[in-house]
């Protein structure tokens, strides 16, 4: 079932339901276990095991927590620095920064818009300590080039894997080739619950870390397994555990995963098929997705020539009823990153895609009518036809 909007008012996300999400809402709230190691919790960490082959799944309350998860159970310190792309969601940097680490900012691929692994031996130093590598749209980095590097030099990998539940990298679940990885359910993604979030690893030392410190610094999952009589205080913690209302909404959506993707990916694939024209004439570069590598379509996405007025593309569609955005503000230039990372290169990709990029509207609700709309409206917008 799809909640839809009206004609020519076509957003850039929008939201899927599966018919199922209210009957588990019961289901948790008749149980009177509302916190998060009930029912739902579990089916869900159990279906993320099963479907990516990790070892352990942990639920959390957001992607953004399955990051800072990852990064207090690495054990970063004040000092550290990890290695990651401008070109991400600010959660990335937040995580390390949280932790007095450094983010070490490297330049993307043309390309995937991905973290260039070229790049990343010559930002290592002696204080490295992570590679964050972020795949974007829900396409996979170059990961056994960033696994060799990093083992190379004894540093831990943390996929950024917020856009990229269902994808493979060389038929591997993206998000299980690092030591950790995060994946994200907040409402604009494929399979949403609002908020929320998971920490997957094949680690059982980070495991068990990240385990009791979700468990706000307690041994509460030894006492749960019945290897103690009593839990306390074993360490520094937080409250990163999801409420099982938010889990009962989740179980329902996953269950949906690969049907929701395969839409996503049908209406991917049609804006890619009437766009090629433009992207022949030069007036726009579309995305790419290496061989080897499975995406999700979590994001349909344009480059535009550099002669072309990005404000002014984004005006003209919004003048037809629809909802195109640019993305990421690179990490680098910002505030934030000028005063709490530090940049290992040149940013020559980063701030030129950064420039240029807009998305155009892409979820399970739109119609091949739509996306013809969208891609007519394009073509006028910079004056293609």
């Amino acid at each position: 079932m799809l909640l839809t909007h009206p004609s020519r008012d076509i957003r850039i996300t929008g939201t899927w339901r599966t018919g199922r999400e209210l009957a588990n809402l019961k289901r948790a709230m008749d149980s009177g276990q509302l916190f998060g190691e009930g029912h739902f919790n579990k089916s869900c960490a159990a279906w993320l095991r099963e479907h990516t082959g990790a070892a352990a799944a942990l639920m959390t309350p957001s992607g953004t927590h399955a990051l800072e998860l990852a990064a207090f159970a690495l054990g970063l310190q004040p000092g550290d620095e990890v290695i990651m792309p401008s070109f991400t969601f600010v959660s990335t940097a937040n995580a390390v920064a949280l932790r007095g680490a450094v983010p070490v900012f490297v330049d993307v691929r043309a390309d995937t818009l991905n973290i260039d692994e070229r790049l990343i031996e010559q930002a290592i130093t002696d204080r490295t300590r992570a590679i964050v590598p972020v795949h974007y749209a829900g396409v996979g980095c170059e990961m056994d080039a960033i696994m060799q590097t990093a083992r190379e030099h004894d540093i831990a990998v943390i996929e950024d894997a917020a856009h990229a539940l269902g994808c493979r990298y060389r038929g591997r679940p993206l998000g299980t080739i690092g030591d950790m990885g995060c994946l994200s359910f907040d409402g604009q993604k494929n399979v949403t619950c609002g908020e929320g979030g998971a920490l997957l690893t094949d680690d059982r030392a980070l495991a068990d870390c990240a385990l009791d410190i979700q468990a706000k610094g307690t041994n509460r999952a030894e006492f749960l397994r019945g290897e103690v009589d009593r839990y306390e205080w074993t360490g520094l913690g937080s409250s990163l555990l999801p409420s099982e209302i938010t889990a009962a909404y989740l179980a329902a959506q996953l269950e949906s995963t690969e049907e929701v993707n395969e839409r996503r990916r049908h209406n991917w694939d049609l804006y890619y098929h009437e766009l090629e024209e433009m992207q022949s004439s030069g007036n726009l570069t579309l995305p790419t997705v290496p061989p080897g590598c499975k995406h999700n379509g979590h994001i349909f996405y344009v480059l535009l020539n550099d002669a072309t007025p990005r404000l002014e593309c984004l005006r003209a569609l919004q003048a037809r009823g629809i909802e195109a955005l640019s993305h990421f503000v690179p990490l680098h230039s910002s505030p934030a990153g000028r005063r709490l990372g530090r940049v290992a290169g040149a940013m020559a990709v980063t701030d030129s895609v950064a420039g240029r990029l807009v998305r155009l509207p892409l979820h399970a609700g739109v119609t091949d009518e739509d996306v013809a709309y969208v891609t007519e409206a394009l073509y006028d917008a910079l004056g293609a036809r």
